[in-house]
């Protein structure tokens, strides 16, 4: 009997063809098993990861561990062969104009960082549905890159300024300066109504809450995380449709959709939040043609990870967002 469609063998990529030994250096040590392979496999599913360390082919020293051993200098770590399923298409070919125009949107560069102008709609990383993120796109963008990892992230729809770095040590370091407060951002944002200029931060806990949806929603709680924002008036627009801030949103601490559900709690929600926007003000904004949310990570000051010295860099508003501000502009009375 002819062999029928669904009885061909499904095409396969051999991502490591035999037995692999690898030993960690320093700046590789501190971190988790199951995130060195993710980096070191790509291309690999999570969940085979996990099944090759879970049945103990994944080895450190010749013996057997778990997903969250954190890796020391000089761990001997073996690699098995691994096989997974060929992709009907390539991973990027939908989207490899946004893909190559992410070179364009380098704002600083050296052997141990890299800051990017991260475009509104585009993902940090893969998941939840989505096949590739930025971190993803860099990647493959620089196949030669040993390391590339994001140092924190934003949501899908904001835009600016986001830190990846090239190798370990920046990351950690880095990472330091995050947990102790040293790393100095703020955010751009267009809220409904006048805010008033006496409100100079809003200090309200937070609570996340992952509906069954698996879409992620937050509130302030009393049973929340503390969190505080701090708030500073660029500039007012009272046109005859409505009336309008650009506020300078600087998180201290860095919670999920801290500046979002902040403004929200402040009776200001940001122009075009599909989560916590106002309904009317947001149809108002689109008929002047915005389309996006309105919040934009423009600058970020930090210590360089291996000069020590500070740096601070800026992420333009795109030509969008400029226009929008420009018509709210010629609209005021």
């Amino acid at each position: 009997m002819p062999k029928t469609h669904n009885d061909e063998p499904q095409a396969e990529t051999i991502v490591n063809p035999k037995v692999k030994f690898t030993t960690i250096s320093d700046d590789e040590a501190g971190q988790r098993i199951d995130n060195y392979l993710l980096a070191q496999l790509k291309g690999v599913p999570k969940s085979l990861i996990y099944r090759i360390i879970r049945k103990g082919e994944v080895r450190v020293n010749k013996g057997r561990i778990k997903p969250e051993y954190k890796l020391k200098a000089d761990d001997e770590i073996r690699i098995p062969p691994i096989r997974v399923a060929e992709k009907a298409t390539p991973e990027f070919s939908a989207k490899l104009n946004q893909v190559a125009a992410l070179e364009n949107q380098i704002l600083y560069e050296d052997d141990v960082l890299l800051v990017l102008n991260k475009p509104s709609g585009m993902a940090v990383h893969g998941g939840s549905g989505l096949s590739f993120g930025v971190i993803e796109a860099l990647r493959a963008l620089r196949p030669q890159a040993k390391f590339l990892e994001l140092v924190h992230r934003l949501d899908r729809d904001t835009s600016g300024i986001l830190l990846v770095a090239k190798k370990r040590s920046a990351l950690r370091h880095l990472h330091a300066q995050l947990r102790d407060k040293r790393v100095q951002k703020d955010y751009l944002a267009l809220v409904r109504g006048e805010w008033q200029s006496h409100v100079k931060k809003i200090n309200a806990p937070l609570l996340k809450n992952e509906l069954a949806s698996g879409e992620r929603m937050v509130k302030v709680s009393e049973q929340g995380k503390p969190s505080e924002t701090r708030f500073k008036v660029e500039a007012r627009y009272k046109t005859s449709n409505c009336t309008a801030t650009l506020v300078k949103a600087s998180p201290i601490t860095g919670r999920t959709h801290q500046i979002r559900v902040h403004c929200l709690h402040a009776g200001h929600p940001i122009a075009c939040d599909p989560k916590y926007g106002d309904k009317v003000f947001d149809e108002k904004m689109q008929t002047i043609g915005l389309n996006r949310l309105f919040l934009h990570a423009a600058n970020i000051a930090f210590y360089h990870p291996k000069t020590e010295e500070l740096m601070r860099v800026q992420a333009p508003l795109d030509k969008k967002l400029k226009l929008i501000l420009q018509k709210l502009v010629n609209q005021t009375i």
